[in-house]
């Protein structure tokens, strides 16, 4: 929890509550989109959540972004069939934190049980952190986020038809201390925000495009660190809102400008000690870094759909747009998808380049682990890094990632892998979401194919 004195049971909560002059309160779980879907509850209901779990209708793993039920015979454990039963939700008192957006308000993230276990991104990342465990690693993380501001509302950018939006600031202007002392009340009210709601931020400032910043959020241990990027994404977008502006973690919301990552940095800890990091080495990376990056570079075309999890996704990784476009690696090297991180023993790690800003960070965070840890079993030899422009070295598009959502979903299907990581149920449904968001894309009349097909052709 945010708070220096972390509450382990319901008497402590009742305590907390007490402490805090809390009244409301607010339960929630992040869909298999990355999506917290949530309510207030009363302080009874709450005592009885946090004892006994809580059920919330199995829809929320049964529909998409927007809400539309699936139609697909894959997703078996929400449907008509089902009766849009209730799933079983046990509260995890470690993500308690107080909503600094709202007045007396304390927020706890759950993840589901029973038959919906094995579907959860949320467990889907707990048991792969606990099989880095059954290897004698600690796994540490973070996230960084690139994300657009708009001068805009939810209801002016569907007036516009989301076409001629205004961003808060014009033009490309990276690492701008005239934008951010300009806007400094808003950059004060972020940073502080979000070291009460637990999500601290070790930097921020303006990246390239008009009205696109960039945050790192601080590393931490397990799966703190997907809950604060989950949380951090929210209410984001909650604060920004509530400035009347809006915020946008799309991977690619414009042709003009780059896309927005959602990077990843993790390392494994053995004994207290930084396992990746070894004085001497090559790049001063340990065997078992080495190991965790081949890994990671061999399974993630497999994986990738768990990572680049949308249509829009795929736009970004084009050659040239700070996004890599095959499954390779370098050290110091931002045109490839993974990045070793030289760093000294408290810092040296690796950099998933690959995610996107929209990724699910639990199911990007289980990719990135699962395939690292597979390298060290596997006893992987790293291949040779790619120095220079890995867009232009034919060694560096020796494997190159599926292009569609379509091909990626097929990937994960076939990956032996991701079934024995993550267990075919997940597998099977989370791939027939993205093959169902696939279809949503292919039934859709784009501008695109009407300003090319429909006079001339």
């Amino acid at each position: 929890m945010a708070d220096d004195a972390p509450v382990t049971n319901k008497a402590e909560l009742d305590a907390w509550i007490e402490s805090e002059g809390i009244r409301f309160f607010k339960i929630g779980v992040f869909d298999v989109d990355g999506v917290l879907r949530g309510k207030y509850v009363d302080r009874s209901k709450l005592a009885s959540a946090v004892d006994k779990g809580f059920g919330f209708c199995d829809v929320v793993l049964g529909w998409d972004l927007h809400d539309e039920l699936y139609a697909d015979p894959g997703v078996e454990v929400s449907g008509w069939h089902t009766g849009y039963r209730d799933a079983p939700v046990r509260l995890d008192l470690s993500t308690l934190r107080r909503i600094p957006f709202e007045d007396d308000t304390l927020l706890l993230v759950g993840s589901f049980g029973g038959d919906y276990a094995e579907v959860c991104p949320r467990t889907v990342l707990t048991r792969t952190i606990d099989k880095a465990a059954s290897m004698g690693f600690d796994v540490n993380g973070a996230f960084e986020y690139e994300f657009f501001l708009f001068d805009e509302t939810p209801h002016s950018v569907r007036e516009k038809g989301f076409r001629d939006l205004t961003p808060v600031t014009p033009g490309m202007f990276g690492y701008s201390v005239i934008r951010n002392s300009v806007h400094a009340d808003f950059y004060h009210d972020l940073l502080d925000r979000m070291a009460e709601l637990g999500c601290p931020l070790e930097g921020l400032h303006t990246e390239t495009g008009p009205g696109v910043l960039e945050a790192a959020i601080r590393y931490t241990r397990g799966i703190d660190a997907a809950d604060r990027a989950a949380i951090f994404k929210t209410f984001t977008k909650v604060f920004a809102q509530q400035n009347e502006l809006l915020a946008t973690f799309m991977a690619k919301w414009s042709n003009d400008y780059p896309g927005q990552s959602g990077h990843l940095h993790l390392s494994l800890s053995k004994d207290g000690a930084n396992a990746f990091y070894e004085e001497g080495a090559p790049h001063d990376m340990s065997a078992t870094m080495q190991r965790f990056v081949a890994g990671q570079v061999k399974y993630l075309p497999e994986l990738l759909s768990m990572v680049c999890s949308t249509i829009n996704a795929y736009r970004r990784l084009v050659p040239g747009m700070w996004a890599p476009t095959a499954a390779n690696w370098g050290v110091e090297n931002r045109t490839t998808a993974i990045r070793a991180i030289p760093a000294g023993p408290g810092g040296q790690r690796s950099e998933y380049r690959i995610a996107p800003a929209d990724a699910n960070p639990y199911l990007a965070m289980a990719a990135a682990l699962a395939s690292g840890l597979r390298g060290i079993e596997e006893d992987l030899e790293v291949p040779d890094p790619i120095s220079g422009n890995a867009y232009e070295d034919p060694r560096a598009m020796a494997s190159p990632l599926p292009t569609t959502l379509r091909d990626a979903a097929a990937a994960l299907r076939g990956s032996a892998l991701a079934r024995d990581a993550f267990g075919d149920a997940f597998v099977d449904h989370y791939a027939a979401t993205r093959e169902w968001e696939d279809r949503e894309f292919r039934k859709a009349v784009s501008d695109w194919d009407l300003a090319r097909y429909f006079e001339i052709i």
